[in-house]
């Protein structure tokens, strides 16, 4: 009975403190949401908590008709997709041989790759390197220098290093090589490491920014973080918004902390849409490759 009492007790106090961290997680992400569907006015006076005040939409009306934001959209999704398929090849690829105890100089290149994760040639070498590549506003002077997280690489080792032995020498039995055991028995098994990996991917090239102001300086090129950054920061910004063509009609004067929300709210809503399908496969691959190997 009193072991029943404690439990009890443990029980209320966990979920307290579950629903107090939540509400703290929630609320900034509410606000945000309220204001880029305020009026100047309402968030200027300090109305907004998490429901909106004097609901508009014409913050978003406004910063799709004049920014370039959906072809900046448009090129932060290929920027992250084809980002993120180079990484997985390299990081699967390099994960998988490294697993391996009878790759010849194992040892002496795991050294190296750690060396990597302690000591770089530092942001002005790194520039003038791409300069020199000629690789100056394309996505490749993003996507060479990023093709693998060495972080990644090793929980992706520490994955393969994992799987039972016999499975690759039942394989090989049956004249299986290399290749086809890494597509037909290790990336099936390891499908909760590769959709973290992917994911902590994806997300680092959807939020990439400073590596796009240093070597992506043309206007049909830049991404969303680029866009969503001079939306904000840019000298004017809100008066240009709100001046209307001779066409347009007179619009709604629009306050700068409703920019900035509406530019959080698209800059996050695709990952976060995008996140709960992959949670349970982010948590599983997470623990499996710390603990294991």
């Amino acid at each position: 009975m009193i072991e029943n009492k404690k439990t009890r007790v443990f029980y209320a106090i966990n979920y307290i403190l579950v629903t107090l961290v939540v509400m703290t997680m929630l609320f900034p992400l509410l606000n945000i949401i309220a204001m880029s569907f305020s009026s100047e006015r309402a968030i200027m006076s300090n109305e907004v908590n998490i429901f909106p005040v004097e609901f508009t939409a014409n913050t978003y009306v406004q910063v799709v008709k004049r920014t370039q934001i959906f072809r900046a959209m448009k090129n932060t999704v290929i920027l992250t997709i084809v980002g993120t398929a180079i990484n997985m090849f390299m990081t699967v690829c390099g994960a998988y041989a490294l697993s391996k105890q009878r790759l010849a100089g194992r040892k002496a290149i795991l050294m190296l790759i750690t060396f990597t994760m302690l000591f770089g040639a530092g942001l002005i070498p790194n520039f003038i390197l791409i300069k020199n590549l000629g690789l100056m506003n394309t996505y490749w002077a993003l996507w060479l220098p990023g093709a693998i997280s060495t972080y990644n690489m090793f929980v992706m080792k520490t994955f393969f290093s994992g799987i039972p032995a016999s499975l690759e020498e039942s394989a090989y039995i049956d004249g299986a090589n290399d290749i086809r055991i890494l597509i037909s028995i290790i990336l099936p098994l390891s499908l909760p490491a590769l959709a973290t990996i992917t994911l902590f991917y994806a997300v680092g090239w959807w939020n990439a920014y400073f590596s796009l102001i240093l070597y992506v300086n043309v206007s049909s090129k830049k991404a969303l973080q680029q866009i969503l950054h001079d939306l904000i920061n840019a000298s004017g910004v809100v008066d240009q918004l709100q001046m209307a063509d001779s066409n347009d009609a007179i619009m709604q004067p629009i306050a700068t902390e409703s920019i900035k929300a509406v530019a959080i709210i698209i800059a996050t809503m695709p990952i976060m849409c995008v996140y709960p399908f992959l949670q349970k496969y982010f948590t599983k691959g997470v623990l499996i490759g710390a603990i294991k190997g």
